[in-house]
């Protein structure tokens, strides 16, 4: 069984974060393994506090992995400041993996901020030069770029100045552009490709973007192709999205096993 790596924030109702990768990844056929970056205090109706752990305390947890465990791939989420960001891309330098999906969460759903307004160049600059692919919803997609994203051309522009900074791949989520609900960009140095999904009129969605890079992680660590894997992902987190579980006040999680409850 291939191993991927999580490296992300946890998440105290499980919907996103640490917790969310660890389904979805095993979901999709991986065995999860988890650095985890920062401690929340959140629920359903959103983020209450978070506090970073210590550096030492991630390198130690990363060395404890990769000196042990075969890394076919690695995700990453939420990173929280430059420190992390600066120790994580080292590591990832040394260490080489395979696979390294970036997920740049820098805000959750609610409107908390959960990477530092002063973090976003360091992204830029160390983390997103070693992507394999980058996965930024529209927001995070303007926030890295500058550019004002309506439509599945903007997307396909944001998608380009990611790859042009040095990801190997950027697929930019679309899930509220303009005429084009769940429609996703992919951008390579090759080409670009369109994937257009079901729009579902779901209140619980819950880590959905977690969820998404994990299964395209735990797709290309198993030896997908890029397009294979996140069509597949894809197909999966949208269904996750249609099996959403209501719990709680608020917004509610995916159903990352909604295929052990289908026929």
């Amino acid at each position: 069984m291939r191993v991927v790596l999580s490296i992300a924030g946890s998440d105290s109702s499980a919907g996103a974060g640490i917790q969310a990768d660890l389904k979805a990844i095993t979901a999709n056929g991986a065995y999860a393994a988890t650095v985890i970056t920062a401690v929340t205090a959140q629920n359903t109706l959103g983020v209450q506090g978070a506090w970073p752990l210590t550096l030492d305390a991630v390198q130690e947890q990363m060395d404890s992995v990769f000196d042990d465990l075969d890394v076919a791939g690695v995700k990453t989420g939420m990173l929280g400041g430059s420190g992390m960001i600066e120790l994580v891309a080292r590591e990832l330098q040394s260490r080489r993996p395979p696979f390294v999906v970036v997920d740049p969460v820098m805000i959750s759903k609610t409107g908390f901020a959960l990477l530092a307004e002063d973090a976003a160049s360091t992204l830029r600059d160390r983390l997103l030069p070693l992507a394999s692919v980058i996965t930024p919803n529209v927001h995070e997609a303007e926030a890295l770029t500058g550019l004002s994203i309506r439509t599945i051309g903007d997307a396909q522009q944001a998608g380009e100045m990611l790859v042009e900074g040095g990801a190997s791949a950027a697929l930019v989520k679309g899930g509220h552009l303009e005429g084009a609900p769940a429609t996703d960009v992919l951008v390579t140095t090759d080409s670009t490709d369109v994937f257009r999904g079901e729009w579902i009129d779901q209140r619980h969605t819950h880590g959905t973007g977690c969820t998404y890079a994990s299964a395209i992680a735990a797709r290309l660590a198993q030896g997908e192709a890029l397009l294979e894997a996140i069509g597949n992902a894809k197909e999966y987190v949208t269904e996750a999205i249609r099996g959403g579980i209501d719990i709680g006040q608020g917004v509610g999680p995916t159903d990352h096993f909604w295929m052990t409850r289908h026929d």
